[in-house]
């Protein structure tokens, strides 16, 4: 008896698809590379071995022939027997071998990867969420709207009387401003001009920011009184001095009060603008000292308001400030650079903190506020606020106590501050230790905790309910807890209390947690590799371990992996996958918090399949609701309750539902307490809803619950970052998060996600940069110094919102009509001769921002085949830019959305773009692929895949003839860097080719489809290009004495090449396919093989590996030893794989051979008429030979010609029943042809009037 190779149950798991699609497929090429492959399928069980099957080697039982006498049939059955005993015992020695047994572990991980591939990007039908934000539609609608509604004559007359006024008003000011002045003090315009400044100055910052809520008519007057105000700043407008710097104070104070960029832009602008006229203008004739000056304390409050708004970096020496003159003036142009600096600054301090949390490493320093102001509301019962005997507090108040904080936990009934350097105060009630701070006592002030050994501390989770414990994890990823220790949920390994922080150790100990969440009666955490581990109260399911046990210590969720979030409520949990693509629920289900659409526990991860197709940045579990942020800024809520945010608190959702009321608002963050939200958007607005018992929802009462989302009152004009939600308070502060999940589209002085600002910052790097290479700067930079830092700022701010537009998700139809000019123009600075510095800014913007700035996919296919060199000598002649170019070209292409648009399996963003690019490339679709495809998705794919393997071709020559030139004293290391092919080439054709294959495998296509024919016409490029590598490192190595460098160098030239790890994972992914895609390739693998066997014979490694292959069932099947355990000696070991896939090739050329052997299976039409084809009528004449077929059509042509029906027709005898067949024919009246001629005229006449009768019926009928 012997054992079978045992068979295996695949179970693809969902969430694992994208870690597979990221795996380096080409590495099955060696048995190495496979193996560790193969180990991941095993360890995620996706690869389940089934019990083995047992094979009798015994063989039939045969009778004595000597002494039996056998018939043929007994003797064919024996025959048979014998036959498919020894097939089964050659299939087992073959199947044992350790090529074999790569082979298979090679099929299934390619099988894995093209289904990943398959179900995340070929899905035309699959509903995507859109990338651009609700707001950008529904908000200009909205605006619209409100303009285009109908005017009451009333409206009219108040326009009316508006705009006569503003104009009444601007013509006197120009006419006094020519009229000479009487007296002394100021002039009639002047002193209009500083009443309005002292108006502006008056208002609460931020006041005009809010555009939303300021009438149509008001927006037009600001627009008015901003033109009219430009046009007076200039030296030559009419004005005197004072009337222009009064202006430029206005316009500064006007845009600073509107808080959007694009003001603070255009002010810069303008300041510049006059400056350069007054340098131009001091050249020929001398100027008042105060021209082209603004007021200093005027500017300085406006920079100072601008820092405490938002705060600033804490190294005050980094500040620029103007240069103040002895009466108390300063340039414009010195305050244009000064604020255009610290806008910069802002920016960049902003797009940092909005890195993803993989992106932020650990223990840097945090991006924080200067001051940072806390608003507190809600209950005070147990002095959660630190806000003494008041209870409740209704109205968002100012909390000093708090003012250094970092990051705030509100939890039951107590709060807890991070400072920004890392330690941690706690305040409110005590009961349980659950403030660890060594006792049960409440706490009225905020006292800090001790934490053993010291650690700074990055985040703070506490429970919501039950009896209050907390959760905090450091900077090094440790986790501490404290608090109530019921069903050990403090992950201790046991139920005590611990009423100071603890160490937690166990499984988690070396481990690095992101994230953790301290639930009701349970706990969770989250590490870096993606691992989910819960502990606690283990009822309803809510620990996700399949079972109700609890869990005394962490304990791994085996069902999921690539976590990045966590968040557990009342007695569920949700888990939310790094890319967030996956969220999954578990625990118990009542009024449908799991949101799967109805009310039943769940005990294992299961994913909410109505968040499919989303991208999740932020989850939060609460009592008996749940809570979802999308990219885009929208919430979505389920469970049941006023949480729902849907009008009712009697509501129950069982599925997420998009709460409306926030629809058109982007949210960038969302918090939950017990049963009541909070949500902030991008505005910096608050919104709460949910139980309002307390005045937790900021509303001003503490009446009834909130059932739709409100905006809390008495924050307008505060920059809030970050909020917090406890059992039954609520906090909001302005300190910047350092892990923001949500870009905001705009933040005020520094961020306005719009193209105006891409327009401006086109509009000054056009302006100042055509004369960066020369001795003398642009007006009105006095050096080249001051003109190069200006030139850096503007690419750093728009490189900082390049990045923050892709991180929050932004399409990039945000840029606009920018993106074309933007893109040519830091490609233009690419091949100037720009100062280093410039250089370095530029490139950093353009790898930050490529793929906004990149063309449709049409234009995208146009310029890379004009940028892809179409000779071996065109590289070089490649520009810096162009290289750059190039570069980020093709690493956009490899995105696998793109490449799946380019294959037609997938709907682009730029679908109209796709018709139209065919007749474009019509011209460049040459032999040998012959025409264009029919389809023309695959025909902008079969150009590029030309191209691509044309360019790898160039590189290869290149290689070869190195190798070729210096084979007799070659040295490692010869080759220069410049001359190794870009990755991106190799890597986008592998792209291309694998989802080729994924799609060809998974959907079983036939050979006629157009996807099987851009495969064909590939591989009938590739396939002779490999063969002539083969041949040509077959000469190579015959022309030259081996050395072991050479060797390795060749090593490595082929396997970059197409015909190396490329062409592995083809010839693999080949006998996935049906026979018949194979087939019409059988003449290439034919020319292919020969040259590859004859290169492995030169080489050290096939007469070694067929010793093993050969000794291997001596030494046990494989469940015994892995053959990739037991590795040839070097150099051999190097070039195992060269082997496998000869030896592939041939497993191939026989499945092709052996399915013309068989033919083609037997059509359904066949099989149909298989019984009347084995009837005498039908295979007449079959069993003849030609000389006797011909002498018997001879004959019987004669007798039918001569009538003379007595004549025998053959000279010899026939059978009997073609005998009768032949008198029929010739009409013989003798028997049995006459009675058998008589029957069938009698059923043809019986037909006949069956016939006629059905007709006659039918009329009647």
């Amino acid at each position: 008896m012997a054992t079978m190779v045992p068979p295996v149950k695949l179970k693809w798991l969902e969430h694992l698809n994208s870690s597979w699609i990221t795996e380096d497929s080409e590495s099955i090429a060696t048995r190495e590379g496979v193996a560790v492959l193969y180990s991941k399928l095993v360890s995620n069980k996706e690869v389940v071995p089934l019990p083995q099957q047992v094979l009798c080697l015994k063989g039939p039982q045969l009778p004595d022939f000597e002494r039996e006498s056998l018939s043929s049939d007994e003797q064919d059955h024996y025959l048979d027997a014998l036959l498919s005993s020894q097939l089964a015992l050659a299939k087992m020695v073959c199947s044992d071998s350790p090529f074999a047994g790569a082979l298979r572990k090679r099929l299934l991980v390619l099988q894995r990867v093209f289904y990943a591939l398959s179900n995340k990007y070929h899905d035309k039908g699959k509903v995507k969420q859109q990338q651009h934000s609700p707001e950008s539609s529904s908000g200009s609608a909205d605006v619209h709207s409100v303009s285009e509604r109908p005017r009451s004559s009333t409206d009219a007359l108040i326009e009316m009387g508006v705009r006569t006024g503003l104009s009444l008003l601007f013509a006197l000011l120009r006419q006094s401003w020519m009229m000479p002045v009487s007296g002394p003090g100021l002039s009639l315009c002047n002193d209009v001009i500083h009443t309005a400044i002292e108006v502006v100055s008056s208002l609460p910052p931020l006041s005009l920011a809010n555009e939303s809520k300021i009438p149509p008519m008001g927006l037009d007057c600001l627009s008015q009184v901003t033109t009219f105000l430009k046009g007076v700043t200039i030296p030559n407008s009419g004005a005197d001095t004072l009337g222009r710097r009064l202006a430029s104070e206005l316009l500064l104070g006007l845009a600073a009060q509107r808080g959007s960029l694009r003001y603070l832009l255009e002010w810069i602008e303008m300041a510049l603008g006059a400056s350069a006229v007054v340098n131009s203008m001091e050249k020929s004739k001398l100027l008042s000292s105060q021209e082209g000056m603004i007021s200093f304390d005027c500017f300085m409050t406006i920079l100072m308001q601008m820092r405490r708004s938002l705060g600033s970096s804490a190294d005050r020496s980094q500040w620029r400030e103007p240069t103040r003159t002895s009466d108390g003036l300063c340039s414009l142009y010195e305050a244009a650079l000064c604020l255009f600096e610290e806008v910069c600054r802002m920016a960049s301090d902003y797009s940092r903190t909005c890195a993803s949390p993989d992106s932020i490493q650990t223990g840097d320093a945090p991006i924080v506020s200067e001051t940072c102001e806390v608003y507190v509301w809600g209950s005070n019962s147990s002095h959660q606020l630190v806000e003494g005997t008041q209870e409740k507090i209704l109205q968002p108040k100012l909390a000093p106590s708090f003012s250094d904080a970092q990051t705030i936990e509100a939890g039951q009934y107590c709060t807890f501050v991070i400072s920004t350097d890392g330690s941690v105060r706690a305040c409110g009630k005590g009961s349980y230790g659950r403030l660890g701070l060594g006792d049960s006592n409440n706490q009225s002030t905020l006292k800090k905790l001790t934490f053993e050994p010291h650690r700074s501390i990055k985040k703070v989770s506490s429970s919501k309910g039950s009896d209050g414990h907390t959760l905090a994890f450091t900077t090094e990823g440790e986790v501490f807890s404290w608090g109530d220790g019921d069903y050990g949920k403090l992950g201790h390994g046991n139920s005590s209390t611990q009423k100071y922080p603890k160490l937690i150790q166990g499984p988690l100990q070396g481990k690095v947690v992101v994230c953790v969440s301290a639930g009701y009666r349970h706990s969770a955490a989250v590490t870096e590799d993606g691992e989910l581990y819960t502990w606690g109260e283990g009822d309803f399911g809510r620990l996700g371990h399949g079972d109700s046990n609890s869990r005394n210590i962490p304990t791994l969720v085996k069902d999921i992996s690539n976590v990045g979030e966590v968040s557990c409520g009342s007695s569920h949990t949700i888990a939310l996958s790094k890319d967030g693509r996956t969220v999954w629920s578990f625990g118990g289900g009542d009024n449908g918090k799991l949101g799967h659409g109805d009310t039943n526990r769940v005990y294992k991860p299961k994913v909410v399949e109505a968040l499919q197709g989303m991208f999740i940045r932020k989850v939060c579990a609460g009592s008996q609701s749940s809570l979802a942020l999308t990219s885009t800024g929208q919430v979505y809520a389920w469970g049941c309750g006023a949480c729902l945010g849907c009008g009712s608190s009697e509501a129950t959702a069982l599925r997420p539902k998009l709460i409306e009321e926030l629809a058109a608002t982007r949210i960038v963050d969302i918090s939950i307490g017990d049963s009541h939200c909070l949500a902030l958007s991008h505005d910096n607005e608050v919104y709460a809803w949910g139980n309002n018992s307390m005045g937790q929802c900021g509303q001003g009462n503490s009446t009834g619950p909130i059932t739709k989302p409100k905006k809390v009152s008495g924050l307008d004009g505060i920059a809030i970052q970050q909020i917090s939600a406890g059992t039954s308070h609520s906090l909001a502060w302005t300190a910047l998060p350092r892990d923001r999940q949500v870009v905001a589209w705009h933040r005020p002085y520094c961020v306005d996600l719009e193209e105006s600002t891409f327009s401006h910052l086109r509009s000054f790097l056009e302006r100042y940069c055509d004369k960066i290479n020369s001795e003398i700067p642009p007006l009105p930079f006095p050096s080249s110094r001051e003109h190069h830092n200006f030139l850096k700022l503007c690419l750093k701010l728009l490189s900082n919102h390049l990045a923050l537009a892709l991180a929050g998700g932004v399409a990039t139809s945000i840029l606009g009509r920018q993106a074309g000019p933007l893109r040519n123009l830091l490609f233009r600075l690419m091949d100037s001769t720009v100062p280093d510095e410039i250089q370095e800014v530029v490139i950093e913007t353009l790898s930050v921002g490529a793929t906004m700035l990149l063309p449709p996919l049409r234009e995208r296919m146009e310029l890379l085949h004009s940028l892809l060199p179409q000779g071996p000598d065109r590289w070089e002649s490649l520009s810096k830019g162009q290289r750059m170019q190039l570069d980020i070209i093709l690493t956009s292409l490899q995105d696998h959305t793109h490449v799946a648009s380019l294959l037609g399996y997938s709907s682009p963003s730029d679908a109209a773009d796709l018709s139209s690019v065919c007749t474009g490339y019509g011209n460049l679709s040459d032999q040998p692929y012959g025409t264009p495809s029919c389809h023309p998705d695959t025909h902008l794919a079969e150009i590029l895949m030309k191209t691509l393997l044309r360019n790898l071709g160039f590189y290869t020559d290149q290689a070869f003839g190195e190798l070729e030139k210096n084979s007799d004293k070659f040295l490692l290391g010869t080759s220069s860097s410049e001359n190794s092919q870009p990755a991106h080439l190799h890597e986008l054709l592998c792209s291309l080719q694998k989802q080729l294959l994924a799609f060809c495998h998974i959907n079983s296509i036939s050979e006629n489809s157009s996807s099987v024919a851009l495969l064909h016409k590939h591989l009938q490029l590739l396939l002779p290009h490999a063969t002539d590598i083969y041949s040509r490192s077959a000469n190579l190595l015959k022309e030259s004495p081996w050395n072991g460098s050479v060797g390795e160098k060749l090593r490595d030239v082929i396997y970059v090449s197409a015909a190396g790890s490329m062409l592995c994972q083809i010839v693999n992914s080949l006998l996935l396919l049906p026979v018949s895609v194979a087939r019409p390739l059988l003449s290439y693998l034919l020319d292919l093989l020969p040259p590859l066997d004859c290169l492995n014979r030169l080489l050290p490694a096939a007469a070694l590996l067929e010793d093993q292959e050969l000794q291997w069932p001596l030494h046990g099947g494989p469940e015994l030893i892995d053959p990739a355990g037991m590795p040839l000696p070097q150099p051999a070991q190097s070039w195992v794989w060269l082997v496998d896939l000869e030896r592939t090739i041939a497993l191939l050329i026989g499945r092709c051979l052996g399915g013309m052997l068989l033919g083609s299976p037997v059509s359904p039409e066949e099989q149909d008429t298989a019984y009347w084809m084995k009837t005498p009528l039908f295979s007449d004449g079959v069993e003849m030979d030609t000389p006797q077929l011909d002498k018997c059509m001879s004959c019987l042509l004669e007798v039918a010609l001569s009538g003379n029906e007595e004549q025998k027709p053959f000279d010899y005898k026939l059978r009997p029943e073609i005998a009768v067949y032949v008198d029929l024919a010739l009409g013989c009246s003798k028997e049995p042809a006459r009675s058998l001629w008589i029957s069938m005229q009698d059923y043809a006449v019986s037909k006949g009037k069956m016939k006629r009768a059905e007709l006659v019926n039918r009329e009647i009928a």
